[in-house]
């Protein structure tokens, strides 16, 4: 039998199908990788293009009821307003460096009454408790606020926190604790503060640029894909080679070894002498 009716025949025409499905899921996740990549690639841009940008005024980008871009994210603003230092939250699981901690969260009132959270910055858990045991005092009075537009973050469905902390900044939620006055479309990650206080959280991070190892996955999913097909051609192949042994009577051929090299003899008999 030809390889080529063998190919068309029940059996491995399933094989083939079988393989067709193996190679689409596998270019569907190379797809899928490489699409991650883009919004890496594309989160990168906008923080190269914004992260250390000249501050606007926060009416010029969120006024009149505008509310967020995403293209403005990270963005540096100028607020002004008073500290609700009454109403300052506490943002539970913030990891800094390998260390539990909090994120301070400090509702600023504005002069039309908008109410921004700002993120003054990052708190280890206590000593002694799971809550920090200092938490400096946001300046009273009016101040002049610098801070990067951020997003707020989605709920996690079964995740809480004691009474004075949350479990995400997630802004709506905040607005449900402090008022409907709160913008719930982003909040501030502080940059600077004037007056200046004599302490202050320790300040965020700058983000690192990292694209991740996602093109390389792309490649190695397409690789698959690949193989899959050569793993195909290789057992038709052995399979029709069974078939003609069984139709001649002629054992099928063994593969051709490599003739050992006078290196591979001379250890033999060194092995062999010992």
């Amino acid at each position: 039998m030809s390889i080529t009716r063998l190919a068309l025949s029940r059996k491995w025409l399933g094989y083939l199908a079988l393989t067709v499905v193996v190679a689409i899921v596998c270019v569907g996740f190379g797809l899928w990788q490489w699409a991650r990549r883009e919004e890496a690639v594309a989160e990168i841009s906008l923080i190269e293009d914004n992260y250390d940008a000249e501050p606007v005024d926060y009416s010029v980008v969120m006024g009149g009821g505008q509310g967020f871009d995403p293209a403005d994210e990270w963005l540096p603003v100028v607020l002004e307003g008073e500290y609700l230092a009454e109403d300052q939250l506490l943002a539970r699981n913030r990891p800094r460096d390998g260390r539990p901690g909090f994120g301070v969260l400090t509702p600023l009132q504005l002069d039309d009454g908008t109410i921004v959270v700002i993120d003054r910055g990052w708190l280890p858990i206590g000593s002694a408790q799971d809550s920090p045991d200092v938490v400096p005092e946001a300046p009273s009075g009016r101040v002049e606020v610098t801070a990067r537009l951020k997003p707020g973050e989605p709920t996690i469905t079964g995740r809480g926190a004691p009474e004075g902390q949350i479990a995400t900044i997630n802004l709506p939620q905040i607005a449900e604790l402090l008022g409907d006055e709160v913008e719930t479309t982003a909040y501030g990650q502080l940059i600077a503060e004037d007056p200046a206080p004599a302490q202050r959280p320790l300040p965020a991070q700058r983000p690192i640029l990292d694209e991740g190892p996602h093109l390389s996955y792309t490649f190695q999913w397409y690789v698959f894909a690949i193989l899959a097909f050569i793993g195909f051609g290789w057992a038709l192949r052995q399979d029709a080679r069974a078939v003609e042994s069984e139709r001649t009577g002629v054992p099928v051929a063994e593969p051709a070894r490599r003739r050992p090299s006078d290196a591979d003899e001379e250890d033999a008999l060194l092995d062999a002498s010992r």
